[in-house]
Order: C-alpha cells, then sequence, then structure tokens
C-alpha cells in the first residue's frame, strides 16, 4: 500500500496487522482521487472516519488537504495512523482520535473551520451505514456543500439521496465500491470542496 498521487507519492504506508481492518487498494483509491478531480473537488478541511491504517486521508493531505482529523477506534490501527503520518511528514497536519465514530460526531459539533470532505470507510455490510450516514448529513461540523466518499460493499446498495445527500458517482472494482455524495441543506455556505 503507497501513496498514489501529490507530494508524498510513492511513500509506502504501513496497515495494522492482525486486524480486520479493510485498506482500500491503491487501484480504488487512485479510481476515487480521479472521480473526485473530475467533480472539480478539492479537499481542504478532512474528518476521515473508520481510518483504518489512514491511507485515504493521507492520501488527501498528499493531494493539498490542510487538515485531517482520523478517527479509528482501535488503539493498535491508531498506532499505526500515527507511524504513517510521521513517515509522510504530514504529522504536523493532522489528528489522530482514537474513538468511536459516534462518540467523535457528538463531541465535535459546530467548529470555526467546517468539514469539506468526509471519508467513511466502515466495515463491509455494516447494518449501521445508513444510520451513520444519515448522522453525518446532520453533523453540525459539515459543511452546506461538503462531499462524503463512502467505501462499501456491491452487496449494498446505498439510496440516491438520503437527509440532504445527493449521489453524485458509485463506482465499483472487484469487491469494493465508492459511493460519492455531497450535502445540500440549502443555501452554501462556508469553505466548501466543491470548487465551482
Amino acid at each position: 500500500m503507497r501513496v498514489i498521487g501529490g507530494t508524498a507519492r510513492g511513500h509506502r504506508l504501513k496497515a495494522p496487522r492482525g486486524m480486520r481492518t479493510r485498506p482500500m487498494a491503491d487501484k480504488i483509491r487512485e479510481a476515487l482521487f480521479s472521480m473526485l478531480d473530475s467533480l472539480g473537488v478539492r479537499p481542504r478541511r478532512v474528518a476521515d472516519l473508520y481510518a483504518g491504517s489512514g491511507a485515504i486521508g493521507i492520501e488527501a493531505l498528499s493531494r493539498g488537504a490542510e487538515w485531517v482529523d482520523f478517527v479509528e477506534r482501535s488503539p493498535a490501527a491508531c498506532a499505526v495512523i500515527r507511524e504513517n503520518l510521521e513517515h509522510t511528514g504530514f504529522r504536523d497536519r493532522a489528528a489522530v482520535h482514537c474513538t468511536t465514530v459516534t462518540s467523535f460526531l457528538a463531541r465535535r459539533g459546530a467548529v470555526d473551520v467546517p468539514y469539506d470532505f468526509i471519508i467513511m470507510d466502515p466495515p463491509y455490510a455494516d447494518p449501521q451505514i445508513l444510520t451513520m450516514m444519515a448522522a453525518v448529513a446532520r453533523w453540525p461540523a459539515a459543511s452546506d456543500g461538503a462531499v462524503l466518499v463512502v467505501g462499501h460493499s456491491p452487496r449494498v446498495a446505498l439510496p440516491e439521496t438520503l437527509d440532504g445527500l445527493e449521489r453524485l458517482r458509485d463506482r465499483c472494482h472487484g469487491d469494493s465500491c465508492v459511493a460519492i455524495y455531497r450535502l445540500q441543506r440549502g443555501a452554501a455556505s462556508g469553505a466548501s470542496a466543491m470548487e465551482t
């Protein structure tokens, strides 16, 4: 596993050992960021939920994101994310929160600089995936116009719209799928990852 593009391109990343973490493969991340680029999405402030190895958030940092909050409940995985940040030189542009996504969303309410890019790559076939997507859509820390990326199994059909989320793209590669949504609560406000 490695960083695909940007300033840290080619840097190898570690994955947690013996964990049920399923890092998004290089090919899938490359396809994801290609789709984001075609949509004009330029992440600035990022929340990487279910971060695992931190590969997606680190890819965003490598491609110019200003800040990433990594959220991962496994202490072993949190340690790996910190190692990967150190190795890629992004330690000063990120924070690792070793807690559950539910706790992080509850604790992180309205913020001065809202997240314009949110990553959700939960365990495959997670029965709570739609509940968590709805929670992100209602999250005060997410800006209007924020982009939500959801990793999912091809056996899990995600809706076209959900609580203000509108699906822009949904692509599958082998046994991995990624859906891209935009949050539209009303008139856009604050920084948005979608450049117009």
